[in-house]
């Protein structure tokens, strides 16, 4: 979720649910340890609980990305051992490390030798020509003995030769039914899934079967209404905020953005499927799309984007 899981997206999330896990985007160690680390680790605690996950493949550095993110108190540090793409296929990061359990296994010892919170593992089945009913347990095998209990498994290989990003995320076929046999192969550690999980009530089914929990990335982005406002309910707890609710609750967020020289699209571009699939959906992505990248774009934008949806709701009442 490079380039999308920011702050601001990561608050408007917390907004609609207080038990999920969110987790930043990707950032490099090497960005971390030369780069402007307020920038790059700085988030509301608002947004706890919180995951700071990071990519790269050299132990000492990644140790060292992770001693300096200790006083920003992230609650888990992920290291992401899934992404596809190529600049982190150039880097040596990423999903290319599952051809390097005994380098992955070194990373997280040393991440936990300086991380005061749990430290977990997001993975693909295998890539390439790799055999996943192989190469997975003995990945997981590998690396929980290095201290990891921990994994996040997206339940595709990943191709890195011949599939850009987007396809590996739907061409590749889903093997859920071998990440349920890693649990039931691992019953000690935590084993959740990732990967083609569009909805509450599939995230539901798969709890059920014994997983211990559920990544849901690009569904939750696009249709955050509808994943994640009714998701404490897994939980056991009341419904949070409806989706009015949830933009009310952004009004103070957005102005302090505002006030600072920020400009408005970069909160809303998150916000644009909030009603995805209810009335006026299509008003309320217009108005903002068409307006807030605009100079002076303001809360009154806001408002006329939520017109779009109110009045569409009364129309279809009065019908």
């Amino acid at each position: 979720m490079m380039d999308w899981t920011d702050r601001h997206c990561r608050y408007f999330h917390r907004l609609m649910t207080a038990r999920a896990m969110l987790y930043t985007e990707m950032v490099t160690s090497a960005a971390i340890v030369h780069g402007p680390k307020a920038r790059l680790l700085d988030y509301s605690t608002a947004e706890h609980p919180v995951a700071l996950q990071l990519g790269g493949s050299d132990p000492a550095e990644l140790a060292a990305a992770v001693r300096i993110a200790r006083d920003w108190r992230y609650d888990e540090i992920n290291l992401n051992v899934g992404c596809p793409s190529d600049r982190v296929q150039s880097g040596c990061f990423g999903a290319v490390l599952m051809e390097r359990p005994a380098l992955v296994a070194d990373c997280v010892a040393a991440m936990r030798d300086e991380s005061p919170v749990p430290v977990t593992v997001k993975c693909r089945i295998g890539v390439d020509d790799q055999d996943p009913e192989t190469v997975l347990p003995d990945f997981i095998d590998r690396v929980s003995a290095a201290g990891v209990s921990h994994f996040v498994i997206h339940a595709r290989k990943a191709w890195l030769q011949g599939l850009s990003p987007k396809e590996n995320r739907e061409i590749p076929p889903l093997d859920y039914d071998l990440v349920l046999r890693m649990k039931a192969s691992f019953p000690h550690l935590t084993i959740c899934i990732n990967g083609g999980i569009t909805s509450l009530a599939q995230a539901r089914g798969l709890l059920e079967r014994g997983l211990d929990g559920v990544m849901i990335g690009r569904a939750a982005y696009h249709e955050p209404g509808n994943v994640l406002i009714g998701a404490d309910a897994l939980w056991g707890d009341a419904p949070g905020r409806d989706a009015f609710a949830v933009v009310e609750a952004m009004r103070p967020d957005i102005a302090d953005h505002l006030a600072e020289g920020g400009r408005l699209h970069q909160i809303t571009r998150h916000m644009l499927g909030l009603f995805h699939g209810k009335p006026g959906a299509r008003g309320w992505r217009r108005v903002l799309s068409e307006g807030a990248s605009r100079d002076g774009a303001g809360l009154d934008l806001i408002d006329r984007a939520l017109a779009e949806v109110t009045q569409a709701a009364e129309a279809v009442r009065a019908g």
